[in-house]
C-alpha cells in the first residue's frame, strides 16, 4: 500500500479519486464497496466442531489408555474400563472446550471496529455503518467517535486519539494534517486516523484510505491468523514420554510372549503374560494427575489475580526463560505524576503517586511553604486554570480522572499544595481558549480577573520559551529569564524520563474579548516547568527483582518513547543504573534494521525495546524462542495479540486490555500488575514440581510390576500377580496416594532456583536412577517374599500373591513420602503439611486391609488372608525402600 502519512493531503484524494468538498457519489461509493468489500475484518474458519473433538484423540497416551481400556475389558473388568475409559473423555472433553483462540481473537477484532461512521456524500452529511464506508470516502470525526477505518487526515481542530490499542502509548497522541516521513513509525504518524482507535478530543475530516483487511488492525488480525499454536513445554515432554512409553510397552510384551513361546509355554498363557505385563506397564493415572494438578494450579492462581484460560499454561510459565512485558499499567500505574517543578529558578520535588492528591511538595527535604513561594504558587495556579480535565471520586473511593492524564496530574500537584481547582474556577472565570494542536504544542486559556485580564499558556518548552521576555522571582516579582538555565533543567528531567511541560502568562486589558493565535505570540513572563512521569509499581520492582533472581530475563516492549521506556527500566531494575542492558536499548527502527539471522542474538542481549510495531513483537517472540527460551509475553492491546498468540504464554491485562489480547492470551491478570505475573511463575513452577513428582512416584509401579512379571516368565516359575491383581494396584494407589502429591504446598526456594532447560527431558538422570533403585527393591521384595511365603512358610499361591501385592503397595506408601521431596530429607519437608497425604496414606491401608481379609475382595481379586508375620515382612521391605531412597537423596546432596 502506499506510504498514506508522506503524502500530503491533495495528493492523497487525488490517488484516491476523491472530492474533499462533496466526498463520493453514491453510484461510485456502491461501486468501490462492491469491489473492495465490506469494511470488516475477515474471520478465519475454523475446524468443525467434530474435528476438533476427533484430534483430541490423537495423543500417544490417549493410544495406551484405549488399549488399558480394551485390554480391562476383554478380561472382564467392566468397571475398570470404564473408568479409564472415562478419563480419556473427560481429558477429551477439556481439551476441545479449550480450542480456537485464533477465532475468538479474530471475532473480537470484529466486533471491536463495528460502528457507525459520519460521511460526507454528494455534498451532503449522512451517517450509517461503517462496514459501508469505502476508499475515497469523507469522513468527519468528533471526540467521542471511534475511527471507522484508516483515514489521511484533511483537516484537524484540536484533534487528539487515543491509540493505545495500536501503539502502547499512555496519553493520547495529537493528531494535524502534516504530512510526516514515509519511514515514520505508527506512532509517530500524526496525519493517520486507524481503525478502531477512540478520538478524545477535538474535530477533524479524513479521507478513508483503507478498508477491512487493508487497515493497520486488519494486518494485525492477520498476523493473529498465520501464528502456529505451539506446544507447551509440559505437552512436549509427555508426548515424548508417551511416545517412548508406548514403544517399551509394546517392546516388553512382545518380547515376554516370544520368550514364554520359545520356552514350550502355551501361546495363550503367554499372550495373556503379555496382556498382564501390558496392563501393569500402563500408567493409568497420569493423564488424571496431570488434568488435576494444572486445575489446582488454575486456582491457586487465580487466588493471586491470574486467571488461566488454558490448562497448560499453568505449567508453561514455571519453565518460562523471558518475560516480555508491556510497560504502561503493567510495570507502571498508569496515572501520571508531577515529580518535579522549576519555578522561581528553585527546583521542588513532589511526593505521592497516582491521582489520589496525597503527597508534599518539597525543596532540599523540606516541607514548601506556597506563601513564601510566589513563583511556585503561580507556576501552580496556571496548570489548573489552562487546563480541561476533571477529578472525579468513585463511589468506592478512588480517583478518577476525566479528560488528558497530564492535565490531570497537574490539577493533583496543585492539590497537594493545598490549591482547590472549583476556587480559582470562581475567581478567575474562563472567557475565551486556544484548543492544544499538534501543528503549535500549546494549549491556551484567557481568564478575567480583579483588575485585568490573563493569559495562562501551557505546552512544549521550545513553543514557549522563546516567546517569554521575563520571568518570576522567588517571591513573585518580575525577573531577568535566564533561557540557558531553564533548558538545562527541561534537559536533565527529559533525560531522567520525565515529560516536561512549560508554562506561561500575560497579562491583558480588562476589554480583551477574544483569544488568539498572536496574543500568545510574545510577551509572555515564563513561570515554570512541570515535570511528570507515569510512575512505576512499587511492587514490580520486588517481582522483577525475584525473576532476575530466579534466572528469568525480563524484557520491556513498549511502544511508548525511548527516553520514557529507559528511564521507567532503570527505575524498575531491567536496566542498569548507566541506562543500558548488556547491549542497550532498541527502538523499532533500529530493530527493524537488524537481519532476522542477527536478531535472536540482539533480542537476548538487549533488554528496553520502545516505539516497536506489532510486527517487531511478534519478531522478537521468535527470534527469543529460535535460541530455545520460553516466552511470556504480556499486552493489551490489539497490537498485542499476534505476539500473545505466538508466545509460549500469553498474557493478557484484566483491567486495561481489549478483548482482543484476552481472546488471544493462555492467561488474564485480573489487576493489570507484573507482580502477579512473579507469582503465577512460582506457582507454575511448583506445579511443575508437583507433576515431576508424581511421575516419579507412579513409574516404579509400573516398572516394578513389569520386571516381576519378566522375570518370572524369563526364569520360567509361577507368575507372583494376575493381571486383575495388578489393575487393583495401579488404580487403587494411583487414585489414593499418588493425586495427594499433586496437593503438596509449594517447596521454599523455588524462585531462587534456576528456570529448567527447555531441552532437559521430564526426567533427569538423578530421577530414572532413582526409579531404577525403587524398582529393583519391588523386584527383590517381591520374589523373595513370594518365595518365603510358598517354600518357607508354605502358603498357597493365593495368599503368596496377597502378599506380593501388599509389599508392593506398601512400597508405594513409603516411597510416597519419599517424593513429597525430589532433592530435601522427608524430615525437611514437615510430616504434616501434606495433611492429604496423611490421609491417602491411611486409606490405602484400610483398602488392602479389605483386598486380604475381605471375602468379596478375595472373590474379585484372587486374594487371602495373611498370618501376622507376613505383614511383619511386608513392612520391613517396605522400611527398607524408604531409608535406601533418602540415604539416596543424602549421597546426592553431599555431593
Amino acid at each position: 500500500m502506499p506510504a498514506w502519512h508522506a503524502l500530503s493531503p491533495a495528493q492523497v484524494i487525488d490517488a484516491l479519486e476523491s472530492n474533499e468538498a462533496n466526498g463520493l457519489t453514491r453510484p461510485e461509493a456502491a461501486k468501490r464497496l462492491a469491489c473492495c468489500g465490506p469494511n470488516d475484518i475477515t474471520a478465519r474458519s475454523g475446524k468443525p466442531p467434530w474435528l476438533r473433538f476427533a484430534l483430541q484423540f490423537n495423543q500417544p497416551l490417549v493410544y495406551i489408555l484405549v488399549i488399558a481400556g480394551a485390554v480391562t475389558a476383554f478380561l472382564g473388568a467392566w468397571v475398570d474400563s470404564s473408568v479409564i475409559l472415562g478419563v480419556v473423555l473427560i481429558n477429551a472433553i477439556v481439551g476441545f472446550l479449550q480450542e480456537a483462540k485464533a477465532e475468538k481473537a479474530v471475532a473480537s477484532l470484529s466486533r471491536l471496529v463495528k460502528t457507525e461512521a459520519t460521511v460526507r456524500r454528494e455534498g451532503k452529511r449522512e451517517r450509517f455503518d461503517s462496514r459501508q464506508v469505502v476508499p475515497g470516502d469523507i469522513v468527519l470525526l468528533q471526540a467521542g467517535d471511534r475511527v471507522p477505518a484508516d483515514l489521511r487526515l484533511v483537516k484537524t481542530k484540536g484533534l487528539q486519539a487515543d491509540e493505545s490499542a495500536l501503539t502502547g502509548e499512555s496519553v493520547p497522541a495529537a493528531k494535524s494534517a502534516a504530512a510526516v516521513a514515509e519511514d515514520a513509525v505508527l506512532g509517530d504518524r500524526g496525519c493517520m486516523a486507524y481503525m478502531g482507535t477512540l478520538v478524545t478530543a477535538g474535530h477533524a475530516e479524513g479521507v478513508v484510505c483503507e478498508t477491512g483487511d487493508r487497515t493497520e488492525t486488519g494486518r494485525i488480525a492477520t498476523l493473529i491468523r498465520q501464528v502456529v499454536e505451539i506446544s507447551t513445554p509440559l505437552t512436549r515432554k509427555i508426548a515424548h514420554f508417551s511416545h517412548l512409553l508406548l514403544w517399551v510397552i509394546t517392546a516388553l510384551a512382545v518380547v515376554t510372549m516370544a520368550v514364554g513361546v520359545a520356552r514350550g509355554e502355551r501361546v495363550f498363557d503367554m499372550f495373556m503374560a503379555a496382556v498382564a505385563l501390558a496392563v501393569g506397564a500402563i500408567p493409568e493415572g497420569l493423564p488424571a494427575a496431570v488434568t488435576i494438578v494444572l486445575a489446582i494450579g488454575v486456582a491457586r492462581m487465580s487466588r493471586r489475580n491470574a486467571i488461566i484460560r488454558k490448562l497448560p499454561a499453568v505449567e508453561t510459565l514455571g519453565s518460562t526463560t523471558v518475560i516480555c512485558s508491556d510497560k504502561t499499567g503493567t510495570l507502571t500505574q498508569n496515572e501520571m505524576t508531577v515529580r518535579e517543578i522549576f519555578a522561581g529558578g528553585e527546583l521542588f520535588t513532589v511526593t505521592g503517586d497516582g491521582y489520589e492528591p496525597v503527597g508534599e511538595l518539597r525543596i532540599e527535604g523540606a516541607v514548601v511553604d506556597l506563601a513564601k513561594h510566589a513563583a511556585l504558587a503561580e507556576c501552580l495556579t496556571a496548570g489548573i486554570r489552562c487546563n480541561d480535565s476533571m477529578l472525579a471520586r468513585e463511589p468506592s473511593g478512588a480517583v478518577r480522572i476525566q479528560g488528558d492524564p497530564t492535565e490531570a496530574a497537574m490539577l493533583v500537584v496543585a492539590e497537594k499544595a493545598g490549591l482547590s481547582r472549583s476556587e480559582h474556577d470562581e475567581t478567575a472565570v474562563r472567557l475565551d481558549a486556544i484548543a492544544f494542536e499538534s501543528e503549535h504544542m500549546f494549549h491556551a486559556t484567557l481568564h478575567r480577573g480583579a483588575a485585568h485580564k490573563v493569559i495562562y499558556k501551557v505546552g512544549a518548552l521550545e513553543r514557549l520559551l522563546e516567546r517569554c521576555g521575563d520571568t518570576l522571582a522567588p517571591d513573585g516579582s518580575l525577573a531577568v529569564l535566564d533561557r540557558k538555565r531553564v533548558r538545562e533543567v527541561a534537559h536533565s528531567m527529559a533525560a531522567r524520563g520525565l515529560r516536561v511541560l512549560a508554562l506561561a502568562r500575560r497579562y491583558v486589558p480588562p476589554d480583551h474579548a477574544v483569544l488568539e493565535h498572536r496574543h500568545v505570540a510574545e510577551g509572555l513572563t515564563f513561570l515554570g516547568l512541570q515535570a511528570m512521569q507515569d510512575p512505576p509499581r512499587p511492587e514490580a520492582v520486588q517481582a522483577v527483582r525475584l525473576c532476575i533472581g530466579a534466572g528469568i530475563a525480563v524484557k520491556m516492549i513498549t511502544g511508548d518513547h525511548l527516553a520514557t521506556a529507559t528511564a521507567v527500566a532503570r527505575a524498575i531494575g531491567i536496566a542498569r543504573e548507566d541506562g543500558k542492558s548488556a547491549a542497550g536499548s532498541l527502538t523499532g527502527a533500529e530493530l527493524g534494521a537488524i537481519a532476522d539471522a542477527d536478531l535472536p542474538r540482539a533480542a537476548e542481549a538487549t533488554a528496553v525495546f520502545a516505539r516497536v510495531a506489532p510486527e517487531q513483537k511478534l519478531r522478537l517472540v521468535r527470534a527469543l524462542q529460535s535460541s530455545g527460551h520460553i516466552v511470556a509475553m504480556t499486552g493489551d492491546g490489539v497490537n498485542d495479540a499476534p505476539a500473545l498468540r505466538q508466545a509460549d504464554i500469553g498474557i493478557a491485562m484484566g483491567v486495561a486490555g481489549t478483548d482482543v489480547a484476552k481472546a488471544a492470551a493462555d492467561m488474564v491478570l485480573a489487576d493489570d500488575n507484573f507482580a502477579t505475573i512473579e507469582a503465577a511463575v512460582e506457582e507454575g513452577r511448583s506445579v511443575f514440581e508437583n507433576l515431576t513428582k508424581f511421575i516419579v512416584w507412579t513409574l516404579p509401579t509400573n516398572l516394578g510390576e513389569s520386571l516381576v512379571l519378566m522375570a518370572a516368565i524369563l526364569l520360567g516359575v509361577t507368575l507372583p500377580m494376575v493381571p486383575v491383581q495388578l489393575l487393583w494396584i495401579n488404580m487403587a494407589t494411583a487414585l489414593l496416594l499418588g493425586l495427594t502429591l499433586v496437593f503438596e504446598p509449594r517447596e521454599r526456594g523455588l524462585m531462587q532456583r534456576r528456570p529448567r532447560d527447555p531441552r532437559q527431558p521430564l526426567l533427569t538422570r538423578e530421577l530414572v536412577v532413582r526409579t531404577a533403585l525403587v524398582s529393583v527393591l519391588m523386584l527383590a521384595g517381591s520374589f523373595w517374599l513370594f518365595s518365603w511365603e510358598t517354600q518357607v512358610e508354605g502358603e498357597t499361591v493365593q495368599a503368596a500373591r496377597t502378599a506380593v501385592v501388599n509389599v508392593i503397595v506398601f512400597v508405594d506408601i513409603a516411597y510416597l513420602f519419599n517424593c513429597r521431596s525430589l532433592a530435601g530429607s522427608l524430615l525437611q519437608v514437615g510430616l504434616l503439611s501434606n495433611i492429604w497425604a496423611i490421609a491417602g496414606a491411611a486409606a490405602m491401608i484400610a483398602a488392602q486391609v479389605a483386598f486380604t481379609y475381605a471375602p468379596v475382595m478375595n472373590r474379585l481379586f484372587h486374594s487371602a488372608a495373611l498370618s501376622g508375620d507376613s505383614w511383619a515382612r511386608i513392612l520391613m521391605v517396605a522400611g527398607v525402600a524408604l531409608f535406601a531412597v533418602e540415604a539416596e537423596k543424602w549421597i546426592r546432596r553431599r555431593r
